[in-house]
């Protein structure tokens, strides 16, 4: 993507199931847990650049030992930052005689716990400080009544959960979703314990005793199934209970990924299924997604469970962007997904090019769309085949063999034209001089076009704002002297906010919407057709949340697709340059049948949300558009 979005949060939790000894005989190091850590975290840290934070727990510690250690960091290298301090202020710590002692290790030094928990965050909206970063901990002098969390998420109900706490007479100290999740599930942890407590009181056990038969008899299946019953979003979260039980829980719609792998010696839980597979050596189908509103349950005794946690489980509608941009294309199935989306564009290139492809330079910016790149050639070299056979066919035997090879060896014009310069920084307050640098944050390739004969076709993995493609991308593409340039997304028109864990809240920011607002100014329908629809949503907003429908759509379905790709075509065509631009979208129709069905959510492209918090954000997202609040839609 050539212009900033935010990513998805990362999240990843191991269970160790042997001793330490275990893990130094057999791996070199009683720190394996940690290491793992590290290494998962290391390699889904293209979905966090905020901050990250680490948290262990250690089974059975005495009272009066600490049994939870946690940093988190906001460091330009979050997770090397804190696992740097870990080994400095703790590991290097050991002295030579007990580098074998992993009783004391256990009881003396930090982060040797046997249950952990890492977070990579890419906070959506707000601060950027070390308190905004996951785990958080819900704090108590019970073991059975401390929790952790964290989690990649966002809840679109947050207000309401919120009045939910107040009202059962918590008073939060903040009114963000992750507060709000934490108390939610320790509210209900807390009224669990409390029914076993005074279940077990009655056999005349002691205090100590009722402890023990609470942590082993806590259902933590039912205690998710009430707490989260309620949350309206997108959701992956891990939580670990102070005595040691662990879970990871998804929403039911599977909106927010979640992966998980499990053996005699580890359980191990991640956003991304290849960070699982690369770091504990794994083929691709020993690793299994946590189905949609299911919860992969670890008890402190080591048993493992999948349990389904919501009761009439939804149509899963998995988030499509993770598809196309968020996961690492490292997993063959994405990779191939990827190509697809850029195979399936050849034809509408081939037509735009006239297939002239004697006169059009392919290539790609930036480098995520590698993938969708290599598709798109291959479609092109099969659009170019078909090509070749008519002008064959054509001829009808009469073509000589010099001019059939000449034919045969014409293939598509590959290149590298456009290279971040990833030295360059923009640092730079006034936008005029800031926007100056971005342009010279890219190095193009000159002498391959032939001025103003050739045409330049671009693959981008999708656009958003425009903003980057039009200060940046087209100006310096327009120095090599292009006849034409068509810039190609390989992902559809965004329209819509997403409310589930992208940055992407705010309607004014969409350029497929700034050409909706273009086209009905153009037809002289916007005044009349934009007040109408604001008053839609106001009084969508007098209705329960569950009744919401999006207000919005029926905007957009006055226009064919095509004219909104060719009114963005004009928007971001800069007034100074002589080649004559062109945007070519992927289509919804294109995307689905790229990706597989399980992953068909695609509310930021449709306005077709999976849940009703969606159109409930995706009008107060227009209304704040309508009243110039320059502020997030949930």
């Amino acid at each position: 993507m050539s212009e900033l979005i935010k990513h998805e949060c990362g999240i990843a939790m191991i269970r160790l199931l042997k001793p330490a000894e275990y893990y130094h005989e057999k791996y070199g190091t009683a720190l394996y847990g940690l290491d793992q850590l590290s290494l998962l975290m290391q390699k889904m840290r293209n979905r966090g650049q905020d901050g990250a934070g680490v948290i262990t727990v250690k089974l059975d510690m005495p009272a009066g030992q600490r049994y939870l250690s946690r940093y988190r960091s906001i460091a330009n290298n979050p997770t090397k930052d804190i696992m740097q301090r870990i080994k400095k202020n703790h590991i290097d710590r050991i002295p030579d005689d007990k580098q074998r002692d992993y009783a004391w290790q256990k009881e003396h030094i930090a982060f040797t716990g046997e249950v952990l928990m890492g977070h990579l965050r890419y906070g959506t909206h707000g601060r950027n400080t070390m308190e905004t970063c996951h785990p958080f901990i819900r704090q108590s002098n019970f073991l059975h009544r401390t929790l952790t969390m964290a989690g990649n998420f966002n809840l679109t109900n947050v207000d309401e959960l919120f009045k939910l706490l107040v009202e059962i007479g918590q008073n939060p100290k903040e009114k963000s979703d992750t507060v709000t999740v934490l108390e939610k599930i320790g509210h209900f942890l807390d009224r669990e314990v409390d029914r076993l407590t005074q279940y077990f009181r009655g056999d005349g056990l002691t205090e100590r005793e009722i402890l023990h038969q609470v942590i082993n008899s806590l259902d933590i299946q039912k205690l998710l199934s009430r707490a989260c019953k309620d949350f309206d979003g997108g959701f992956v979260m891990g939580g670990i209970i102070g005595h040691g039980d662990a879970f990871m829980v998804r929403d039911p719609r599977g909106i927010r990924p979640g992966f998980y792998y499990a053996d005699d010696e580890v359980v191990v839980a991640a956003s991304e299924r290849p960070a699982i597979m690369t770091a504990f050596d794994l083929l691709v189908e020993d690793v299994k997604p946590i189905p949609p509103g299911h919860a992969l349950i670890i008890k402190k005794s080591g048993q493992v469970e999948v349990k389904q946690i919501f009761d009439n489980l939804p149509e899963q509608k998995s988030c499509s962007f993770e598809r196309i941009y968020f996961s690492r294309g490292n997993d063959h199935h994405i990779y191939d997904e990827r190509k697809k989306l850029g195979y399936q564009l050849a034809k509408p290139i081939a037509e735009a090019v006239k297939y002239d492809f004697k006169r059009t330079v392919f290539s790609y910016v930036p480098n995520t769309a590698e993938s969708a790149y290599f598709g798109m050639i291959q479609g092109i070299e099969d659009e170019l085949n078909d090509w070749k056979v008519g002008k064959i066919r054509k001829f009808e035997g009469n073509l000589d063999n010099k001019k059939l090879r000449r034919l045969l060896a014409r293939k598509p014009r590959v290149e590298k034209m456009i290279i971040k310069d990833a030295k360059q920084r923009t640092f730079i307050t006034q936008d005029s001089a800031r926007n100056k640098m971005v342009s010279h944050a890219y190095d193009v390739t000159y002498g391959v076009i032939k001025s103003f004969k050739d045409t330049l076709v671009l693959l981008d993995d999708s656009i958003v704002r425009g903003t980057t493609l039009k200060k940046s991308i087209i100006r310096i593409a327009s120095r090599l002297q292009p006849k034409k340039i068509i810039i190609v997304s390989s992902a559809p028109q965004i329209r819509f906010p997403d409310c589930y864990g992208i940055d992407m809240s705010k309607m004014k920011d969409f350029i497929a919407f700034q050409a909706l607002l273009n086209l009905l100014e153009r037809d002289g329908k916007a005044d009349e057709l934009l007040e109408e629809t604001y008053n839609r949503c106001l009084v969508d907003f007098e209705k329960p949340t569950r009744d919401s429908r999006n207000e919005v759509k029926w905007l957009y379905d006055l226009y064919d697709y095509e004219d909104i790709s060719q009114e963005i075509s004009r928007i971001v065509t800069p007034d100074d340059i002589e080649p004559e631009v062109q945007v070519i979208y992927q289509t919804v129709e294109g995307l689905h049948k790229a990706l597989p069905d399980s992953h068909h959510g695609d509310w930021y492209f449709t306005g077709d949300y999976p849940t009703a918090g969606g159109n409930r954000v995706a009008n107060r997202a227009f209304v704040n558009f309508m009243e110039k609040k320059d502020v997030r839609a949930y």
